[in-house]
């Protein structure tokens, strides 16, 4: 399992890697990707809107459960991931194989930046997990 130490980690099992100023990357670890098992469907309806930190902004399916995606920090979310769609060559499984480069969920403009110092290191989520 992987952690990689330059990115933020909510309680919920999101990732955040912060690109260009207030432009952040989104997805699920490592950890919660194993624990959901084979994804086969990502939901995210919500792109264009601001959504709070903590609040639902996508749902991800599995073969046996469907889980709800929450908002690390508050933003408006810019861009979903569209390889994850079951339409395209690529699917969900992207997730499964590459959670932190290929298989990230959404892009957003955060409202707060300073929201980012609410999350966890690498060393905390990896605490919480063990």
């Amino acid at each position: 399992m992987s952690t990689p130490k330059e990115l933020k980690y909510s309680k919920e099992h999101e990732w955040v890697r912060v690109e260009d100023g207030d432009i952040a990357v989104v997805g699920i670890t490592d950890f919660a990707q194993g624990e959901l098992g084979e994804l086969v469907y990502v939901e995210v309806e919500t792109v264009g809107e601001t959504i709070a930190k903590d609040e639902v902004f996508g749902t991800v399916e599995a073969v046996k459960t469907t889980s709800d995606l929450f908002m690390p920090v508050s933003g408006e979310i810019l861009e979903f991931n569209s390889a994850l769609s079951d339409e395209g060559d690529d699917n969900p499984g992207l997730i499964n194989t590459n959670p932190y480069d290929d298989g990230w969920v959404i892009k957003i403009k955060m409202s707060d930046p300073k929201e980012l110092e609410d999350l966890m290191d690498a060393a905390g989520y990896t605490s919480l997990i063990a």
